[in-house]
């Protein structure tokens, strides 16, 4: 296997890798799933998804960390939407996407699909 190509399968592993934590998360996948409609302001996304402001704003820290989304400042607020015009197409396809998912799974701290 050539550098090149173990260069570029590592960067490609990292960056799924860091989706994959983005999307275990309820609110940031939240999060994700609404600023493939439209950039939105912090405020705004806590409310939609039901969290407090403190919350949002330790998610949206993450997403930025992950490199997901970015902030856009406007005047005295900020408004943030996705990082890449790539990713709102690819969660719209991740959500035609259909897993079959044994009944007792994900059952609480009876979960047993990381094992």
């Amino acid at each position: 296997m050539s550098t090149a190509t173990l260069t570029a399968s590592l960067t490609h592993t990292a960056a799924l890798s860091r989706l994959g934590h983005a999307l275990s998360d309820t609110t940031r996948a939240g999060v994700l799933l609404a600023l493939r409609q439209a950039p939105a302001y912090p405020s705004d996304l806590a409310d939609e998804l039901g969290v407090s402001r403190q919350v949002m704003s330790n998610q949206l820290a993450c997403l930025r960390g992950c490199g997901l989304v970015e902030a856009v400042p406007e005047g005295r607020r900020t408004r943030y939407r996705l990082a890449d015009t790539h990713l709102a197409p690819a969660l719209d396809e991740l959500l035609r996407v259909v897993l079959y998912v044994e009944p007792g799974c994900c059952a609480g701290e009876r979960c047993t699909c990381g094992a």
